[in-house]
């Protein structure tokens, strides 16, 4: 929709990743989805950004005319030192459905600001994504999902948006601040990790060491064992292009700063809030995940969120959403439509600048 590119301002500095010359790569979903990708001017503190504000890429995948029942758009976070490009075969395959996808990348990672940025640590993350809301989404409900760490970023931003009933609120204190009603109406997780808080020893060790350790993160050697480890069908999945999509962004001046300031805040810590996450939520995990595995965790997501539901993908490694994406697009499509997840029309403690304009977002 053109026109609710009128109620934010974008970026005038960024150029989208052009993955003809920069890869080059040859998937066409791939191409398609970095011609979409915008950079937006979100709101920060200035722990994070000088100006208060930081650059924020992401892909608009807008949902396709449909004639079944309006849903929640969905805000989708990539892993680890990912992109939103994570999401080339997803997004597509969601907006056909007639689900309206935002891909966001998190600060520090993909195509954000990299200059000029103070903080690249798990709360910066946390903090941008949440202006990313306000500023694209107005803070109107949403369903939020998150693959593999991404995850994590997901409890952590959930946890602090959960949407509640005003009532129970009132009820409590009497008093309603403007964050009790939150806007997060359900959380997809992804072969997710939620219960490892921080990144390990990484975080301890001295900046020239865990400089060498993120020069091995941008190696092709690694992230072609990391590619391997991450499908259950590596021939077809795990190509030399998929490796290119993941290492593009790696390449950015001021990448691997970004990265040492993540390592030394210590990483996401999500172990105790995922009990918090008491709004619907779909778990869906690969059944040959080979890196978190799925008996142990997503089992565990299940006992410890109060309104969970697990969903198998079979045939599919760690990343369904790449290697799987028309059933993991139909799982969550299902999910979005059912009942429970009915869009309410309400919008949280909307920005005023943009809130006259939410009308046309929708």
């Amino acid at each position: 929709s053109t026109l609710s590119a009128a109620s934010y301002q974008e970026d005038l500095t960024f150029t989208p990743p052009n993955t003809v010359t920069e890869g080059p790569i040859s998937e066409e979903l791939c191409t398609a989805a970095a011609q979409k990708m915008k950079r937006v001017m979100v709101p920060v503190s200035t722990d994070v950004s000088d100006t208060g504000f930081v650059g924020i890429s992401f892909i608009h995948f807008s949902a396709q005319p449909s004639s079944k029942k309006k849903t929640l758009p969905l805000l989708l976070v990539h892993g680890f030192d990912s992109s939103s490009l994570e999401y080339r075969r997803l997004g597509p395959q969601l907006a056909a459905m007639g689900i309206d996808v935002y891909a966001v990348d998190l600060l520090g990672w993909g195509y954000t600001q990299l200059e000029n940025v103070k903080s690249f640590s798990a709360a910066a993350k946390v903090e941008a994504l949440q202006g990313f809301w306000k500023t694209v989404g107005g803070n109107g409900e949403v369903v939020v999902g998150g693959a593999s760490l991404g995850g994590a970023a997901v409890i952590e931003f959930a946890a602090q948006n959960l949407y509640q009933e005003v009532a129970a609120v009132t009820e409590t204190d009497g008093s309603n601040n403007n964050n009790s009603e939150g806007f997060v109406r359900g959380t997809v997780l992804i072969d997710a990790q939620g219960f490892v808080d921080g990144i390990g020893p990484m975080s301890f060790l001295p900046a020239p060491l865990a400089r060498a350790g993120i020069k091995v993160l941008q190696s092709v050697p690694l992230r072609n064992s990391a590619n391997k480890m991450s499908y259950y069908n590596p021939e077809t999945y795990a190509t030399e292009d998929a490796l290119k999509v993941g290492r593009l962004h790696c390449l950015r001046d001021g990448w691997e700063d970004g990265m040492l300031s993540f390592m030394q805040s210590g990483g996401f810590r999500p172990k105790e809030k995922v009990s918090k996450i008491d709004v619907p939520s779909l778990v869906l995990w690969g059944r040959q995940d080979g890196i978190l595995e799925g008996q142990e965790f997503a089992q565990k997501f299940i006992d410890t969120m109060p309104n969970a539901e697990l969903q198998w993908v079979e045939e599919c490694g760690h990343v369904p959403h790449l290697e799987q994406p028309e059933l993991t697009a139909r799982y969550i499509t299902d999910f979005l439509e059912s009942d429970k997840m009915t869009p309410l029309g309400k919008t949280a403690s909307v920005n005023p600048l943009f809130g006259n304009l939410l009308s046309f977002l929708n």
